[in-house]
């Protein structure tokens, strides 16, 4: 081979060395910082005025239960306030868990149902078996897989 053959080669490799790192860096910004929201998303959050906690009708979920994982048995009562879940301090519910982002999923009241949402988590997030790729409502009993936690709505 010539000597600009392997001078172009060397130099291929070194560009595909470089995206690869790059992307790893990308990757693990994500995960330490979140994933920016778009300005659409914080438009679509429903405005509530402040007032008593509504009680839940006859036949909502009341409470989030971890049904599997480390956390099994940890029950959350339900309100008007959005749940977070991922492996920050500040989440409503923190998971150790090597799948789960540091703000991986928000589950929030919205029309009278409970709406599951992905915040670009690296691993996914899963209502029953699908992954949950927008905003989807959560029906009573479904199982929300987050890495190995798996949670549902629960009267």
């Amino acid at each position: 081979m010539s000597e600009l053959t392997l001078l172009l080669i060397r130099l291929a490799f070194l560009a595909v060395l470089w995206f690869f790192v790059i992307a790893a860096v990308g990757v693990i910004r994500t995960d330490l910082f979140g994933s920016r929201q778009p300005a659409t998303v914080a438009a679509r959050k429903p405005v509530k005025p402040a007032r008593q906690p509504a009680k839940p009708k006859k036949g909502e979920p009341r409470q989030l239960v971890v049904t599997g994982g480390p956390l099994q048995g940890t029950i959350i009562n339900l309100s008007e306030t959005p749940i977070t879940i991922g492996r920050a301090n500040d989440a409503t519910l923190v998971l150790s868990d090597d799948y789960a982002s540091s703000r991986h999923a928000r589950l929030f009241p919205q029309d009278g149902q409970w709406i599951v949402e992905d915040l670009g988590s690296t691993n996914g997030t899963y209502l029953d078996r699908s992954k949950v790729t927008r905003p989807m409502p959560v029906h009573l009993g479904v199982p929300i897989r987050i890495g190995k936690t798996v949670i549902e709505l629960r009267k």
